[in-house]
């Protein structure tokens, strides 16, 4: 007897209802002849299916959909030991709030019950919406992909924006668990298909076994664009059509006559369970993110600020974070500020920190990133501790209640400090300055260096570079994911208790840059070889950086250009612009003896970079003056004499 498509999935959801409804929490039953073991993941039915002798690391397979559907691989499975598991979603399609289950059943799987790592995920039809939706989001918590007549565009079914039918039932039903309208749902650009580079990146195997004819999910429509896509990408993408035999329900119901065959796919991609190190290992969590977790929770709007440079200003890491918290938080009004800017480590943080974040918005979390800059800026050990202990005691000062998470990227120095049992310098400072102010911290250069020892991946094929690779970008996000589900885990449903007071600890240096702040160009005194150039571009064709090009500068060529600036304070410095002309300036304070500056870096022939140069610090407390004039000597690799000063420094 055949059935129609809409009766064959209203009775496999009715099945999974019913057991939903009729079995409580840890009710257990036999399925094919295995103990099975139902548990209920916020409200949403989950069972496990345990073989009857475990392969070691227990792998598993995670169905994501219809798992009373060709189950011939699963028993296979079983018997050569591995768990099947599955969690009703309650038909959403692989929305957002349907990830989220999908996050919560992982942890209990892989926590609670001690299952591998990487599953493979076994995906039927719009199980795909599912199984890649959470892959691309996880590409490291997954081994491989089965996937059996996917749905891979929901816009073709239950759309029928194309070729497909579709289904108006499950279409309506899919908007209401995405919450779109008709023209959110079709502008929608997360589909199986869209974003695949990490999924790629991570080379999880997929394969895909299909009807020829398929006319519900067409191939042209979902399979062959994502095939297309990601081959294209670096993925290993297999597609094993169906030919003979009867295919049902307009070519969607396809035979599954080889089973073994498929079963062998997932064990040769899931077992033996490889060995991968804990996310847990590399963050501290400290004083955590509980008032952060209230602001989002209670009051429903919170900002949330990234300082950094190229590793927070290039794409990537950021942007799933912004992602992860909008899905995870729907209901909450998040401000995120970007403030990363190429090149820049702690000491232009420092004093940039209240002109770029503080005076834009009241921060409620702020991540923190230098620890790469500092080592290729050569920013020596004690200004990193006063820059850093500055960006902090600002932070507090301004909102005594927001949480701050101190990164520390990876970079080829740190990988050979550690070959060498060394911390490095950098990471040590961070480190000081978190556990002094009870900090949270991530040790992002420590986890890869280990995973690279423990062969999960290597720097030259996978990570490539300090500026990381897709893999890379999905790396550090998974890290931080991981703590930041820690620390909400943490404090959900737990009575609130504030982490943070108005009082601060007692300062570490007392020198540090906690009242760091731009000082303007115009309360310089210059001679007449100077100018401010009020909208200043450079007339070469090296590069430039954002925020430093288009913006007042005060500059000269000339050797012997003086000016003179008086400043109150304990620290004095200037931000320039660097680039293939740039001079050597000699400087005092306070008429002492005058010393000498190169102002052309290793970069600087081909980029007109940002460069903050400290000029004086620790210095006693009071009203000071700075000199400045251009010597007549410059760097061999320097065309000119050029000095352009963007901004003062002042503590």
């Amino acid at each position: 007897m055949k059935l129609s498509y809409k009766l064959f999935f209203l009775l496999i959801l009715c099945s999974v209802q019913v057991i939903s409804q009729t079995l409580p929490p840890s009710k257990k039953d036999k399925w094919k002849g295995f103990e099975r073991t139902f548990t209920t993941i916020n409200k949403h039915s989950a069972y496990t299916v345990k073989p009857a002798k475990a392969l070691p690391g227990n792998p598993w397979v995670w169905r994501s959909s219809f798992p009373d559907w060709h189950t011939e691989m699963d028993s296979l499975l079983l018997v050569r030991g591995f768990y099947i598991a599955f969690v009703d979603a309650a038909d959403a399609y692989g929305s957002p709030d349907d990830l989220q289950i999908w996050d919560q059943f992982y942890s209990y799987a892989t926590d609670s019950l001690k299952l591998s790592s990487k599953p493979a995920l076994e995906a039927v039809s719009r199980g795909a919406l599912y199984a890649i939706g959470w892959a691309k989001r996880n590409p490291d918590k997954v081994s491989c992909i089965y996937a059996e007549t996917p749905v891979y565009d929901f816009k073709s079914w239950p759309g029928a924006k194309g070729k497909s039918k579709g289904d108006a039932d499950s279409w309506k039903q899919l908007k209401e668990a995405y919450h779109f309208t008709e023209e959110q749902a079709i502008a929608f650009n997360d589909n199986p298909i869209d974003h695949l580079e990490g999924l790629a990146a991570f080379k999880i195997p997929v394969l895909n076994v299909i009807g020829i004819n398929d006319q519900l999910a067409p191939r042209e429509e979902n399979l062959d664009i994502f095939v297309h896509r990601y081959t294209y990408l670096g993925g290993p993408a297999l597609v094993y059509p169906i030919t003979d035999g009867p295919q049902e329900m307009n070519g969607h119901h396809i035979p599954i006559n080889d089973a073994a065959k498929y079963a062998d796919f997932i064990v040769s991609n899931s077992y033996p369970v490889k060995k991968v190190l804990p996310y847990s290992d590399y963050f501290k969590i400290r004083n955590g993110l509980n008032n952060f977790y209230r602001t989002i929770t209670e009051t429903k709007k919170a900002t949330v600020a990234f300082l950094g440079g190229s590793i927070t200003y290039n794409p990537g890491w950021r942007q799933k974070v912004t992602a992860y918290l909008k899905e995870r938080f729907p209901e909450t009004e998040f401000h995120f500020i970007a403030a990363g800017i190429p090149s820049l480590g702690s000491l232009p943080h420092t004093f940039r920190f209240q002109q770029d974040v503080l005076d834009s918005a009241k921060i409620d979390l702020l991540f923190v990133e230098a620890a790469v800059n500092d080592r290729a800026n050569s920013t020596d050990s004690l200004t990193q501790v006063r820059a850093l202990e500055g960006i902090v005691r600002q932070a507090k000062k301004s909102n005594p209640l927001i949480d701050i998470l101190l990164m520390e990227f990876a970079d080829p120095d740190k990988n050979r400090d550690y070959a060498q049992r060394l911390v490095p310098v950098e990471i040590a400072n961070h480190e000081r300055i978190a556990a002094h102010y009870n900090l949270s911290s991530i040790n992002l250069a420590r986890e890869v260096y280990d995973k690279i020892n423990n062969k999960e991946f290597s720097w030259e094929d996978d990570f490539k570079d300090l500026h990381p690779s897709y893999y890379g970008q999905e790396l550090y996000f998974a890290t931080i994911k991981s703590f930041l589900n820690s620390c909400f885990n943490q404090w959900a449903g737990a009575p609130y208790k504030t982490n943070s007071s108005a009082s601060l600890p007692k300062e570490i240096d007392k020198y540090n840059f906690s009242s760091g702040r731009y000082d303007a160009i115009t309360n310089a005194k210059h001679d007449a070889n100077w100018k401010i150039d009020q909208n200043w571009t450079p007339s070469d064709s090296a590069g430039t950086r954002a925020g430093f090009v288009n913006v007042p500068v005060l500059s000269t060529n000339h050797p012997g250009a003086a000016l003179s600036l008086r400043f109150t304070g304990d620290a004095i410095g200037i931000a320039v612009i660097s680039g293939p002309d740039a001079g050597v300036i000699s400087y005092s304070i306070d008429g002492e003896k005058q010393k000498q500056m190169d102002l052309f870096t290793p970069w600087s022939n081909s980029l007109h970079l940002p460069w903050y140069l400290l000029l004086g610090s620790g210095l006693k407390k009071g009203n000071h003056v700075l000199n400045i004039s251009i010597d007549q000597t410059r760097n061999v690799n320097s065309k000119g004499n050029a000095c352009r000063i963007v901004y003062f420094l002042k503590n």
